[in-house]
């Protein structure tokens, strides 16, 4: 396997997301990662668009602040049902609660992407959006599929890079790696913008 592309300014990865980090070395180029620590709590009436842009710009000026010169990308993500937002479930009965109100209906995410150059100040943030239609589930398909992936870590009770697919009727969006955290297709275009070319 080709060595990762060493860039300049270096890539920094707000976050210790494995998933995030495994879609990032899909770009061939090589970075390191940090964890942001910052508050994720929204503020208040804050609808979730601004949210995830806010929260992503912050993990990336968290982490930016101990790098002079870098590229820091932020990224955060809320699951949505009538704009009601669904936090990570955390165990096995929250689970079973997110995917009991998934059922049958259209859950949207928001993820938020910011790219701070810490050399120049240039701040790149949006929010891209991804629309998942479930299938109706049945209580044992929903604690079948609990007992395979366990995904109570993941926001809206699954993974789509897994088995989460087949609870799916259909995905409607502009880049199927914003649904797993991390929008590649317009990360690309930010790392153009600052004259990363890739490949």
């Amino acid at each position: 396997m080709q060595q990762p592309r060493e860039i300049s300014p270096p890539l920094v990865l707000a976050s210790t997301s494995p998933f995030r980090r495994a879609l990032l070395e899909k770009l061939g180029i090589a970075f390191s990662t940090r964890t942001p620590g910052i508050d994720e709590s929204p503020n208040v009436e804050e609808d979730p668009q601004r949210l995830v842009m806010r929260l992503s710009l912050q993990k990336a000026r968290a982490v930016g602040n101990k790098f002079p010169r870098a590229l820091v990308i932020g990224s955060d993500q809320v699951a949505c049902i009538d704009d009601a937002i669904m936090g990570k479930p955390g165990n096995r009965q929250g689970a079973i609660a997110q995917l009991k109100a998934a059922s049958g209906r259209r859950v949207d995410f928001y993820t938020g992407l910011s790219l701070l150059n810490t050399a120049t100040g240039r701040e790149q943030t949006l929010c891209e959006p991804f629309s998942v239609y479930f299938r109706p589930l049945q209580q044992d398909q929903i604690e079948r599929y609990l007992d395979a992936e366990q995904p109570y870590d993941c926001a809206g009770s699954f993974k789509s890079e897994g088995l989460g697919i087949v609870l799916f009727e259909r995905l409607q969006g502009d880049d199927p790696n914003a649904l797993i955290g991390l929008p590649l297709i317009r990360l690309v275009e930010m790392l153009r913008n600052e004259g990363i070319q890739i490949p």
